[in-house]
């Protein structure tokens, strides 16, 4: 290990110690702009709340054929309360980085240090630290705050951990990769009554009942077998007492595609059948629906550009050329809807007992554990991957 990956592996750490949440990572946001600043880079604070933009500019950036290359990582951490055992593990109760994304900053100012003091490029490199990726739709806030108006990208790049995959093995797939997140809200109004007289009540309980098992047919009757599709009743709330109707029942729905045009399909099924199944009922439902995440759509050139850089850098037994699509949800898709690019994984390792024949890890759980951890052993190879992307897209 040399020295300077210890540097950044002590960084990692510290950030890990210190977990923010969404449009709140003003302590990390302070150390990364901070860093950046140091290294000669041109840093623009508070972009979308809390995001941080660092350009470094080499050679004649207006000439022709010079491009503009965007590479991005997350900064907030989760609502969770640590359990990992670390030496490092978070100060702050309630709060961890459960998804890594202090590893991915860490490894975004590797690559930046190296690329100040080292690179070999000529254009422009915007590095982008973004905030609240964890539902708070920071990549929207940051592009609505003019992100690339102000630091126009040809292409754009991002890359997250995936637990479960050896560590350092770089995962890519061009063409839908992550599916989109909506949730929905359900009330469903009734009448109240005794439960010794139900038939002078209209009961919303029933009717939550009918609804959840309706929705089930959604996915196995209207939308293409050979489609992704998933929705979720997460929460059920009604009532209190054994023998009372109340008049009010709730569900709350988590809907996920890997089409755009399946995610039409599902809003339309899902509010027709819930107003169907309300009125052969007798109640009534209210629906607010809430658009989440859109598709992560790899673009094909970016892609293979991508998976060759992953190649000659590690070799082909530390490559899979064309991974599974994941139904997790990313709002790095909003990114690439407005500027080319793709999303890459870097393995986290796996955990005792998944069956591989790698050593397993104990922080190698699934994200978003209270005992999760980032390996800091993809430091080295997340960063590296990093410089060799940045130095051949702007040669």
């Amino acid at each position: 290990m040399t020295p300077r990956v210890g540097e950044f592996i002590a960084l990692r750490r510290d950030i890990h110690q210190h977990p923010e949440l969404a449009f709140d990572e003003h302590r990390t946001a302070a150390l990364v702009a901070e860093r950046l600043q140091a290294w000669g880079y041109a840093v623009e604070r508070g972009v979308g709340g809390t995001g941080v933009v660092g350009t470094l500019v080499r050679g004649d950036a207006c000439a022709p054929g010079a491009k503009r290359l965007g590479l991005r990582a997350d900064m907030d951490a989760l609502p969770i309360q640590e359990a990992s055992g670390v030496a490092w593990a978070s100060a702050r109760p309630g709060l961890m980085h459960a998804c890594g994304h202090d590893g991915h900053t860490a490894m975004l100012l590797a690559a930046a240090r190296t690329l100040a003091e080292h690179g070999r490029f000529t254009g422009t490199l915007n590095l982008i630290f973004q905030p609240a990726e964890e539902g708070g739709g920071g990549a929207l806030r940051m592009m609505a705050d003019g992100l690339f108006e102000r630091h126009p990208c040809d292409a754009i790049f991002a890359m997250h951990n995936m637990p479960g995959v050896p560590q350092g093995r770089l995962v890519f797939r061009d063409g839908p990769a992550m599916a989109s997140s909506d949730y929905a809200s359900v009330t469903i109004e009734g009448q109240g009554g005794h439960g010794a007289m139900p038939h002078r009540a209209a009961d919303p309980i029933v009717a939550a009942a009918s609804i959840v098992m309706a929705l089930q047919t959604v996915v196995s009757r209207n939308v293409d077998p050979l489609q992704m599709a998933v929705v979720t009743v997460g929460a059920i709330h009604a009532g209190q007492a054994n023998n009372v109707i109340p008049a009010r029942a709730t569900l709350e729905l988590s809907v996920r595609a890997l089409d755009r045009e399946v995610r039409v399909l599902l809003e339309r099924r899902i509010k027709a059948l819930i107003a169907a199944q309300a009125e052969s009922l007798g109640v009534t439902a209210r629906i607010d629906w809430r658009p989440g995440y859109a598709v992560l759509v790899n673009a094909k050139a970016e892609t293979d550009f991508a998976r060759q850089v992953g190649l000659d850098l590690v070799g082909a037994e530390q490559v899979t050329l064309d991974g599974p699509a994941l139904s997790g949800s990313e709002d790095f898709a909003f990114m690439l809807e407005q500027v080319a690019g793709s999303y890459l994984l870097i393995g986290n390792g796996v955990p005792a007992g998944a069956g591989s024949s790698d050593e397993p890890r104990p922080g190698a759980c699934m994200v978003h554990n209270p005992g999760y951890d980032f390996d800091d052993a993809n430091i080295a190879i997340g960063s590296a991957y990093w410089v060799a992307l940045a130095e051949r897209f702007l040669a």
